[in-house]
């Protein structure tokens, strides 16, 4: 019965997941891990996702509102007057974009080296998928970039960008707009840490889908809610490809109560640019500038893999990031923890 797998599951490795903490304090004996691998906030939802959560979950035996109609209108209240899309994290945003305006066969553009979901979740559905490369120094060719995507259906471009950190600049996403025939999905999933803001562009441009994340500044990786900036055009047709109720009503409802609470995320925001720039200048190897709530870090001449389990032996956990298309073998992505996983990942960077 193997035979009936799909040829782009059965000959491929799919998405590739750090290790797990519990699977590193086993082997190599700690109590606990320094979680560096995954992005994650390492801070708890703040008390008012806590409270609205708890409210649903007394209503679970109902199935959840379609449209996710009150996160959205708290959507409304934080970013202002645009339309939204909501789903079980960006991942699922991005696998219902594809559903909606890519056919088999058709073109779908991805920037590289970037989150390697991008072309999986194209493949998966029979998109011929084109990478193309950023320059050297990681940056994007805008004139380059949209001429690569010519033809393209939809294109994905991730900014701030994931593993290397960087920004492009709007007015180079614009260029690619004015000069791009398809869609642009453009992955702002941490944004949140830069200082730059791509939404004026929504206004200006019927060709783009801001794609955003309440997994890393609002700490609610766990319930898996993502959401999009839409054109007004587009949401009609989103809404009929969506899996049913792919959002539950819990996870709604926390976003929901995240959005209202300012507190914990600006306290969030200030810990990552703190701890980006101590890892800039206490890390004993090149150190590449991030927007993000990481840093991509060159440990040549070790490969990835060889740094982070000499890492993983000494208590923490970070990701190679050998399996990202078009990048080389020499990199670690190493998330902004809790102090105590910084100090530890500083103290054993040191010695390896």
């Amino acid at each position: 019965m193997r035979r009936s797998v799909r040829a782009c599951y059965a000959g491929a490795a799919g998405y590739s997941y750090a290790k797990s903490a519990d699977d590193v304090a086993r082997e190599h004996g700690f109590d606990r891990v320094a979680r560096l691998a995954s992005n994650e906030n390492p801070r708890p939802p703040s008390p008012a996702a806590l409270e609205a959560a708890a409210a649903a979950l007394r209503e679970g035996n109902r199935y959840p509102d379609t449209r996710a109609s009150a996160l959205v209108e708290a959507l409304r209240r934080y970013h202002g007057d645009y339309r939204f899309v909501t789903g079980a994290g960006m991942d699922g945003v991005i696998e219902t974009v594809i559903r909606t305006v890519v056919e088999p066969g058709e073109k779908v553009a991805v920037s590289t080296p970037t989150f390697s979901f991008y072309a999986l979740a194209a493949g998966a559905h029979g998109a011929e998928v084109v990478n193309i490369p950023r320059r050297e120094d990681f940056s994007v060719d805008p004139a380059a970039f949209a001429g690569a995507a010519r033809g393209a259906k939809l294109a994905f471009l991730c900014s701030p960008n994931n593993p290397t950190g960087n920004s492009v600049p709007p007015e180079d996403v614009e260029e690619i707009l004015d000069r791009m025939d398809g869609l642009l999905f453009l992955d702002n999933a941490y944004v949140d840490f830069a200082d730059t803001d791509y939404r004026p562009l929504m206004r200006r441009h019927d060709n783009l889908i801001i794609g955003r994340t309440m997994s890393k500044l609002f700490a609610l990786a766990g319930l898996r809610v993502g959401y999009a900036f839409v054109p007004e055009w587009f949401e009609p047709f989103y809404h009929r490809a969506a899996t049913p109720f792919a959002l539950n009503s819990v996870s709604a409802a926390a976003a929901a109560g995240a959005l209202a609470d300012p507190g914990p995320v600006s306290e969030a925001r200030d810990h990552v640019r703190r701890w980006r720039e101590r890892f800039a200048g206490e890390v004993p190897f090149p150190v590449y500038p991030s927007d993000a709530n990481f840093v991509m870090i060159d440990v040549a001449p070790l490969t990835g893999d060889e740094a982070a389990e000499r890492l993983a032996a000494k208590g923490v956990l970070v990701r190679s990031c050998t399996s990202f298309p078009g990048l080389g073998n020499h990199y670690i992505r190493v998330s902004t923890g809790e102090d105590w996983e910084n100090i530890r990942f500083i103290e054993a960077i040191r010695g390896i």
